[in-house]
């Protein structure tokens, strides 16, 4: 191939390049709130910078009761904190109250960590009158995933809370063994073809995060060690062959597959000694929930493992309704079959 070739190959790719999921949408004015009926009373308000409620509301300050557990939800690019807010509800069902943290996703990703990490610091500083504070469980998905575990790893200058702080990690369809499409951005041989126009080009396809997204990155050869206040780091990786985005009356419009487990698994990340890796068969964007698809297979995880509390027997039919009014279009027929059972929460 010669280097002008290779050129416009690589230009063509670094604009398509983008290792996300999910795309921007405008902000719902209905969705600025959740239902905070089952949540502890409140006894702080906080204005915490990349910290805010998970919905697209323009205040940002967060309502927390500081002496129980949060949980902090960080999305993954082209993302936002309103695109969590279904979980929230979810979590504020069951008593558990949370957080989302946002960010620029084109920034280097050891950028966004420390950010992350700094924000649940002050969090947690909030939190620890009288008493140690409660603890934390930070929850990430794609990208996400990435920027939450590097923000609890031990060798970094940045610091969470003391050291007896207790942190809970969950990581969702993260691609820590580097991002396939990414592969050109990593490759020697490709660096000389291009005439080292090959940073440069990613650069704009992602943003300063390209060189460590790749598989070649120090980020991904060298994730480092989980700090040792992280009790439990849970893993899910997510089989996403023949998955599939559909409409709401179920038709499927195009497959769900961003990231092949090869992308999610790395050794180095999946032998600490605090992790447990669960394979899920989920699309990407399935696995977390959209407008179209209820979370059900990442809720029954999440409550197998703990992260969120088991459901009343009383309450199955008020959870499915909740699933229906977070995640449904109201409008649209049951017989679809895209609505979850009660049974499915037995």
């Amino acid at each position: 191939m010669s280097s002008c070739r290779c050129i416009l190959v690589i230009a063509a790719m670094a604009a398509l390049l983008q290792g996300c999921s999910t795309l921007r949408s405008a902000v719902d004015p209905t969705l600025i709130s959740i239902d905070d009926s089952r949540l502890p009373r409140t006894d702080i308000a906080a204005n915490i910078p990349g910290l805010g409620p998970c919905t697209d509301n323009p205040d940002r300050t967060l309502h927390l009761n500081s002496g129980h557990p949060v949980a902090v939800l960080v999305h993954g690019c082209y993302g936002s904190s309103g695109q969590f807010r279904a979980l929230a509800q979810v979590l504020a069902f069951h008593g558990q109250q949370t957080a989302c943290f946002t960010y620029d996703d084109r920034a280097a990703l050891d950028v966004s960590a420390a950010a992350l990490a700094a924000s649940i610091d002050r969090l947690l500083k909030l939190m620890t009158t009288p008493a140690p504070a409660p603890p934390v469980t930070i929850i990430g998905h794609s990208q996400g995933a990435l920027v939450a575990r590097r923000a609890v790893t031990t060798g970094k200058p940045f610091v969470i809370g003391a050291g007896d702080t207790q942190l809970g990690l969950v990581t969702i369809s993260g691609p820590f063994a580097g991002i396939a499409a990414a592969d050109a951005c990593g490759s020697p041989i490709v660096r000389v073809l291009s005439l080292g126009l090959i940073a440069p080009m990613c650069r704009l396809g992602t943003g300063d995060k390209w060189a460590d997204i790749t598989y070649s990155s120090d980020f991904i050869r060298n994730p480092g060690a989980l700090s040792k206040q992280v009790v439990r780091h849970l893993k899910l990786d997510t089989d996403e062959r023949g998955s599939c985005r559909r409409l709401l009356d179920g038709r499927c419009v195009e497959d769900d597959l961003t990231f092949t487990l090869a992308e999610q698994r790395n050794p180095a990340v999946d032998r600490d000694a605090a992790t447990t890796v669960v394979e899920v068969k989920a699309g990407h964007v399935e696995i977390v929930g959209d407008h179209r698809v209820a979370p059900v297979k990442l809720i029954a995880v999440l409550q197998q493992n703990g992260i969120i509390g088991p459901t009343e027997p009383q309450r199955v039919a008020a959870f499915s309704r909740l699933l229906w009014d977070v995640y449904r279009d109201p409008t649209v027929a049951s017989s679809t079959g895209l609505l979850p059972s009660a049974e499915a929460f037995h």
